[in-house]
């Protein structure tokens, strides 16, 4: 690792460079990459000024949800005033639904076009991670790449975490790309998911690195939930549902690329994928790789994957660096807005598969809301990718809370991603093609195939209340079991009229 000419500095003094109402651009996509030490100091900085009565607040940039050590020091410190473009910390969740920090929910590849133009205003500090740096101001990222090129070459000052967990060996798995902005913006020129069209290496001018923090510090990425019987039937649903597709000709025998959310059920998804012995082997163009993929990638049932991080957990990344020739040949790590870029996702065909909150009988899909106004964590990518697959499938448990609550609606209480983009429905019931169906046909598909038994007579019941017009939907009782849950704590058993 090469620390000079740049001055090393402790996280606390690099901390105390950062001024209150400024805005930061962190590293990071989920834990995978983020900034650790200056955050954490920065925190407990915080803390100190506020005890003394005086005002610390910093605006957050990142490319996704972060680590504990970022979005949990910080929200703990009550030092974010501004957040975006998307989160998972408990914490910040509460302070954001509080009104307490103003959070702006967005695409994940729309997030470094709108630094470029300045929607998000001025960014005054980046801190990244990186694995090795060079006097000229080369800078080697760690295990993601997310938004951090852009903030890199945007921000008016660079504090920089070389860190020793992560080998200098990265070198050659990053495709750092960074598209013109319209009109001079050209084709992004990827055509296979191991495509790779840029550099390996950031390159800012080394006059703006204001010092170097040494750390040795894992990723905070957690294990997800191990896989559930329901996850389970989720996921061999899906893969059942890719198969048939590919004997009716709609997929191409040698596939097409997948994208995956995180989570359970993706990594049962993942599982039913890799061990079916009528799925050929896969390509992957995602924006997160979880533990999953590494054996996959290990037995050849997954070629090659594109991705945006490596949200790995502290084991599994000690084993890919210590492999790191065999998974730099198999892993490219690129830009967010390159990772998710709906040209690129249209052109090579991707099936997307991503996790919904709720899906109405229309197929709208909530992604990021409970109850309409309750923030979980954000849109992220899943957006990105829906609208531009080839293949759009959402799943999602049929219902939650003991069974009190049903994941199949009437109408979503929230909507992320609408009815002209979602392709396929698919719980541990069963699968619902809504290709070519009208309002009506969805909505008995939903209803028949994806929604509890439990519910299904009640749902039936509304789909009367409902028989005249084009789409099934009362604005009276649309939302009636919600409702119906608020008041009784449980979606069961609705009486339609009490809500006329």
């Amino acid at each position: 690792m090469i620390r000079q000419p740049f001055a090393v500095l402790s996280a606390d003094e690099a901390a105390s460079l950062i001024q209150d109402g400024q805005t930061i651009g962190f590293s990071g996509f989920t834990p995978a990459g983020s900034a650790k030490a200056i955050p954490a100091a920065l925190a407990a900085r915080a803390k100190k000024e506020h005890r003394a009565g005086r005002p610390f607040k910093v605006g957050v940039l990142t490319g996704a949800s972060t680590g504990p050590s970022l979005d949990g020091a910080l929200a703990e410190a009550e030092a974010i005033s501004y957040r975006t473009p998307y989160q998972s910390d408990s914490t910040l969740r509460k302070q954001i639904n509080a009104g307490q920090v103003k959070f702006v929910d967005a695409h994940l590849s729309m997030v470094q076009q709108m630094v470029r133009y300045g929607f998000l205003g001025p960014v005054n500090w980046a801190v990244v991670e990186a694995s090795d740096l060079t006097p000229g101001g080369g800078i080697v990222l760690s295990t993601s790449v997310g938004a951090s090129n852009t903030y890199l070459r945007l921000a008016d000052r660079i504090l920089i975490e070389l860190n020793a967990r992560h080998p200098v060996s990265l070198l050659g798995m990053h495709d750092i790309f960074e598209p013109g902005d319209p009109p001079a913006r050209q084709e992004i020129p990827i055509y296979q998911p191991s495509d790779r069209i840029g550099s390996p290496i950031c390159i800012v001018d080394p006059k703006k690195i204001a010092g170097v923090v040494l750390t040795d510090l894992a990723d905070e990425t957690q294990g997800f939930d191990r896989t559930t019987a329901v996850t389970d039937r989720i996921g061999q649903h899906i893969a059942d549902f890719l198969v048939a597709e590919m004997r009716a000709g709609r997929v191409p025998a040698d596939f097409l690329p997948l994208q995956s959310g995180v989570g359970n059920v993706a990594n049962s998804v993942l599982a039913a994928l890799g061990s079916s012995p009528d799925v050929p082997s896969f390509e992957m163009y995602t924006e997160v790789l979880q533990d999953s993929v590494v054996p996959l990638l290990e037995n050849g049932r997954c070629r090659f994957a594109s991705t945006c991080a490596l949200a790995l957990s502290p084991a599994m990344m000690t084993h890919v660096a210590g492999n790191i020739g065999f998974f730099n040949r198999r892993i490219v790590l690129r830009p967010q807005e390159i990772s998710n870029h709906p040209e690129v996702v249209r052109r090579l065909g991707v099936i997307s598969m991503n996790t919904a909150i709720e899906v109405d009988l229309s197929g709208n899909v909530n992604s990021t809301h409970l109850f309409g106004k309750t923030l979980m964590n954000g849109i992220g990518g899943s957006g990105d990718f829906t609208r531009n697959a080839y293949l759009s499938i959402f799943s999602c448990p049929s219902t939650v809370r003991d069974g009190a609550i049903s994941s199949i609606v009437p109408l979503a209480s929230h909507m992320d991603h609408s009815e002209h983009s979602v392709q396929v429905v698919i719980t541990e019931q069963g699968i619902a093609d809504l290709r070519g169906k009208d309002p009506s046909d969805r909505a008995r598909l939903i209803i028949d195939h994806c929604a509890h038994p439990d519910f299904r007579a009640q749902l039936r019941e509304y789909l009367d209340l409902t028989a005249e017009g084009h789409a099934p939907l009362s604005l009276s009782l649309g939302l009636a079991m919600h409702r119906q849950f608020l008041r009784h704590g449980d979606m069961r058993g609705i009486d339609w009229e009490e809500y006329r």
